[in-house]
């Protein structure tokens, strides 16, 4: 009898009839026989004023003696204790709110769940996870502050005149060699991995500003009046996402600025996991120490050069540049050949008379087919991400949070590169400020995992992935110009300063940047420490 369309309301609603036709009822009545009706005053028991004011109830449960009393866990007697102090702290906030129902421990016990874990509630973050790290070099109290900035508002306080990409960029020179690319590696797969071999006769040169005989020759010669590495360059222009602790020497004479790093420091080894959630630390579930911190700066240093070299074909393709290896001694190498790295002195003109003069790496030559079908000779950088324990997330996070490179690189490598974007933003951002120093078309990256999870020695190369350094730093958010606005800001606050050694460091638990004058003799004494212990250990080699 009804159609599909019809709209039913309630069918069959006897309450609502039933309770209806009763309020009839009692309204017709009301109207009849008035408000009193149905009572009989008559009979109704009547009590004496007097006697009603001195009634008293006489409480008649029975008491229980202490040889009944009922057992009360430790458990059930700590949660009374607790339920009636928040009962007092209740009633003494709701005093002092007039009455007014409020407070955190009003709400529900789900909603008090859902706002503290934000706070630390939930046993994630918070101080349970708070690592208190040591500062990379000790403040000696001769030391003078001069600044200190907030590193999270660092880059948004720079004026947006200066937020831009130097005005020119010249090659001054070009030193070493450059082997060409293995394309075979860009078809490999977790089906068709490649073993990381560990390459022993390669020397790599992490040679610091001051110590570079050819950034010496080009000061002398007056080629710029600010001299730096891509890497430190590249430290400083990307140090808004660094969480680890670090320090810069900056030493300023008559004209010139150099940056510079300690021959001691730990500035070349590449971080792990440095801006994940839970970063990498000491773990009961590492009896031998695999995963901490140091131990995988370690071992993600060694994969990265080895990789460098291991993509490359063999000398028969080298190209050599105008003068060699400026590192290299031939008569001192003990059977050891320079790696394939090119090294990129550029100029770059900062306007306002800023001369920079920076030393950069390509570490090979890639062909690449252009429009119109010609192969196309470009300059890459190479660099390897790794995986160091693909049972578990990042630092020491539960499986569940950690993405399986094994199973999801070959099918969602966005969702993998995305992870590491999160968990190494300071170190991708890094190896794309020194592409784009370097001039170079390419960024070669590599996904490199261990063979098997307690074994850092051996690794595999799961995947390669090209992208042009430009794009990749829009991928990443990361602002060309804001880079440079960075640089612009420090050379122009040591240019106001007066001559002398600085240290440019970062605090190591708060995101603060700060400035110290320290006497010009400061670390040399280190280094003299270092260069006698040398000595002494090749005399008693001989």
């Amino acid at each position: 009898p009804f159609c599909r369309s019809d709209r039913i309301g309630r069918a069959a609603d006897f309450t609502q009839s039933a309770f209806r036709s009763q309020q009839q009822h009692q309204h017709r009545d009301r109207r009849r026989f008035g408000e009193d009706q149905g009572k009989n005053l008559e009979f109704q028991y009547k009590v004496d004023n007097e006697e009603e004011s001195s009634f008293q109830l006489v409480d008649t449960t029975p008491r229980t003696t202490s040889g009944g009393k009922r057992f009360v866990t430790p458990g059930a007697r700590r949660r009374g204790a607790h339920q009636q102090r928040l009962r007092q702290l209740n009633a003494r906030r709701g005093n002092e709110t007039g009455g007014q129902p409020g407070g955190r421990y009003n709400q529900p016990q789900r909603t008090r769940r859902r706002t503290n874990f934000g706070r630390g509630g939930g046993n994630r973050g918070g101080w349970q996870n708070r690592v208190d790290r040591q500062a990379s070099v000790s403040v000696r109290p001769d030391w003078k502050r001069v600044d200190e900035f907030d590193l999270a508002k660092f880059a948004k306080n720079i004026p947006a005149a200066e937020q831009v990409a130097p005005t020119s960029e010249e090659d001054l020179l070009w030193c070493g060699f450059l082997d060409q690319y293995n394309d075979q590696y860009d078809r490999v797969a977790t089906r068709s991995a490649v073993p990381l071999k560990r390459v022993e006769n390669r020397d790599f040169y992490p040679v610091t500003t001051t110590d570079d005989p050819v950034i010496e020759k080009l000061a002398i010669d007056g080629a710029g009046n600010v001299f730096a590495t891509d890497a430190i360059l590249a430290h400083l222009m990307t140090s808004p996402r660094s969480v680890y602790p670090w320090d810069i020497v900056v030493q300023k004479l008559p004209g010139l600025l150099f940056f510079d790093k300690r021959d001691s420091s730990q500035f070349d080894y590449l971080t792990v996991n440095e801006t994940a959630n839970n970063p990498p630390s000491k773990s009961d579930d590492d009896p031998d120490g695999i995963n901490t911190p140091e131990r995988l700066s370690l071992e993600a240093t060694m994969i990265n050069q080895n990789f460098t070299q291991q993509i490359l074909k063999s000398s028969k393709t080298r190209t050599n540049f105008d003068l060699p290896n400026p590192f290299y001694d031939p008569d001192d190498n003990d059977g050891m050949e320079p790696a394939s790295v090119a090294y990129r002195y550029r100029k770059f003109d900062l306007g306002d008379g800023i001369q920079l003069v920076a030393r950069t790496e390509l570490h090979g030559l890639v062909k690449k087919k252009t429009t119109g079908g010609s192969e196309d000779t470009q300059y890459m950088t190479a660099y390897a991400l790794n995986e160091f324990d693909s049972a578990k997330g990042p630092g020491h996070a539960p499986s569940t949070a950690s993405i399986n490179w094994r199973d999801k690189i070959d099918s969602q490598r966005g969702a993998v590169l995305a992870t590491e974007l999160k968990n190494n933003s300071f170190k991708l951002a890094k190896w794309t400020a020194q592409s784009v120093l370097a001039g170079a078309s390419q960024m070669k990256i590599g996904f490199v995992s261990r063979a098997a999870p307690k074994n850092a020695y051996e690794h595999t190369i799961l995947a390669t992935q090209f992208y042009r350094p430009k794009d990749f730093a829009t991928q990443i958010t990361l602002s060309v110009g804001g880079m440079w606005g960075i640089m612009r800001m420090l050379i122009k606050l040591f240019q106001t300063q007066p001559e002398g050694k600085y240290v440019l460091m970062r605090d190591p638990n708060k995101p603060i940047l700060r400035i110290y004058a320290v006497p010009p003799g400061t670390f040399e004494e280190d280094d003299d420490d270092e260069e006698e212990e040398e000595e002494e250990e090749e005399d008693d080699d001989e």
